[in-house]
């Protein structure tokens, strides 16, 4: 590790552990743990969903999705930006109306069943671990490029791993959701500013996309094969010709670009570790405010992460003879782990001081959504499972302390999963194994969560026993579609398997709404709606109607013991 780098990683450390210290929960109850007190503001808020969303693999991923597949890896940015439309149009206000702690509660509470809760505890449980690793891949990538050493007798990539998931789990644990959301604002404020410093770089060294992207494309789109040398990519809309980096087809056919951006924009509505801080809004408005805002910072954020991806295909072959350090990294100038894109950049550009802003950013990146996961796994185990069923008589200091134990296992869980995982391993199936591997945790929650989400805010005759057997049969078709797609070589429509919730989705809507029209919905569902969808005004009514109500039975009690 040089000075710079090593200062720069030092800096970044000390100060999310700062802001942690100084932010921390006033108070041991399970709201200031979990929801920071329901008194965050939207700014602020809205840079913690981008640190909780823009994660590594959208820093490192976006970007080397670009770098290897050209206007194919762009479909990412488009479905990851995308997501939050549909968030914004039908869940982030009548979700913080209703007012709880997860997802798991939000679905227990308005369908009126404990089952419910459980079965969906277990399906957000899967979606945070498989969107755990690939940050856990991530942090082993930048602290092997950035450091280049291990610790312990680990190689670089094991000790970025533990040392990344370590540090995370113990802010987590200490600062809960009040001092992780000023950690998660001033990461992503700090991630943002080293993608604009490498993009104001690149372009005043003369770059210029629309010129690049001609350039690159006047030849076949070749990339490291596992044999040694460039393999051409194949044309997947044109099958028998060679794939170009500024056309379609490097990557997917029609259907897989269509299923891949379908995944994408319904994933982010099942997320749980950005649906939770929703429930930090004070209002209903504020909520919906703050989507707004996460809309325009994801615009700038991916066009940017689109433009430095293809700067890096541009750039790093002709940056080969000039820097013997990229010989490590290249073959015939095309990078082994296009997730290098980025902080290779930023060592052309910036030398070991540019390498250290970049690679900060990617582990920025990585902190910040790990930090925002494991919240959400506490919420999940910690209240529950732990408060609700293991020990309902728990005091709010014992439901704490079990959501804090909970983050410090998840995050051993992950590191595990991604100790043994190399990227290499995947470099010639997939354009980048940090953004495909987000994209199976994304399948999991926009196949079993979302339609069961979308479904009890606007279908009244949701029940719980159709939000079971839709859940059920998202995981079980996702899992399915998924394994077949990664194991049996030569499956037809290999895109849609791997992105599958264009045919998982209909399948849990259609099940959830079958189920539900032959079982009957929780008795107070008109108060839910109500809750959710009601006026200021109407719900100011239907509480002075509660007072009213509460005030004639005292009344009536009182004539009674009056005439006893």
């Amino acid at each position: 590790m040089t000075l710079a780098s090593g200062l720069t990683l030092t800096v970044v450390l000390a100060l999310v552990s700062v802001v942690a210290l100084v932010m921390r929960p006033r108070g041991t109850s399970t709201v200031d743990f979990y929801l920071a007190g329901q008194r965050v503001g939207v700014a602020t808020n809205a840079w913690a969903i981008c640190g909780d969303y823009f994660s590594a693999a959208s820093f490192l991923g976006v970007a080397a999705a670009v770098y290897a597949t050209g206007l194919d890896g762009a479909w990412y940015a488009v479905g990851f930006a995308a997501g939050f439309v549909p968030v914004l149009l039908f869940v982030a206000a009548p979700l913080r109306r209703f007012g709880e702690f997860s997802i798991p509660d939000f679905l227990g509470r308005r369908l009126g069943s404990e089952r419910v809760r459980l079965v969906a505890v277990g399906v957000v449980q899967l979606v945070i671990l498989s969107y755990l690793v690939p940050q856990t891949v991530g942090s082993g990538i930048t602290w092997e490029l950035l450091v280049g050493q291990g610790v312990a007798g680990l190689s670089p990539y094991a000790t970025g791993i533990v040392v990344s998931t370590a540090v995370v789990a113990a802010l987590v644990s200490f600062g809960g959701m009040r001092g992780t959301t000023w950690t998660q604002a001033v990461q992503f404020l700090l991630l943002l500013g080293a993608l604009l410093w490498l993009a104001a770089t690149v372009i005043g060294e003369g770059f210029h996309y629309g010129d690049a992207v001609e350039q690159i494309s006047t030849a076949p789109l070749g990339n490291p094969a596992p044999d040694g040398g460039l393999a051409t990519e194949p044309n997947a809309l044109h099958p028998g010709e060679p794939a170009v980096f500024g056309e379609p087809g490097a990557r997917y056919d029609v259907l897989g670009q269509i299923a891949l951006m379908v995944t994408l924009a319904m994933g982010t509505a099942g997320l749980p570790h950005v649906m939770n801080r929703y429930f930090t809004s004070p209002t209903g408005s504020a909520a919906r405010t703050t989507t707004v805002w996460v809309l325009c910072l994801a615009g700038v954020f991916y066009a940017v992460a689109v433009m430095l991806g293809t700067a890096a295909r541009e750039i790093v072959p002709g940056a080969v003879a000039d820097n013997p350090w990229l010989d490590e990294l290249t073959v015939d100038g095309v990078l082994t782990v296009p997730e290098h894109a980025l902080p290779v950049l930023g060592r052309i550009y910036g030398g070991d001081a540019g390498l250290g802003v970049v690679a900060a950013g990617a582990l920025i990146a990585v902190l910040s959504t790990i930090a925002g996961l494991l919240l959400a796994a506490a919420a999940s185990w910690g209240h529950d499972v732990y408060e609700r069923h293991l020990n309902p008589r728990a005091t709010q200091r014992q439901a704490v302390r079990a959501g804090r134990i909970t983050t410090l296992v998840t995050a051993g869980t992950a590191a595990g999963i991604g100790l043994v995982l190399r990227p290499e391993a995947f470099a010639a199936s997939t354009p980048s194994i940090v953004a495909t591997m987000v994209t199976w945790a994304f399948a999991v929650a926009g196949s079993a969560l979302t339609p069961v989400f979308l479904l009890s805010i606007w279908w009244r005759r949701t029940t719980a026993a159709g939000a079971v057997a839709g859940m059920t049969t998202g995981v079980v078709v996702v899992i399915a579609m998924l394994t077949a797609g990664t194991v049996a070589d030569g499956s037809p429509w290999p895109d849609l398997l791997l992105a599958p919730t264009l045919l998982a989705a209909p399948l849990t809507t259609v099940v959830t709404v079958v189920v539900s029209r032959s079982t009957a919905p929780p008795p107070d569902v008109e108060r839910s709606w109500l809750i959710m969808h009601g006026t200021a005004a109407d719900r100011h009514t239907q509480a002075l109607a509660r007072l009213v109500l509460a005030e004639s039975r005292r009344r009536r009690r009182e004539v009674r013991r009056a005439r006893r």
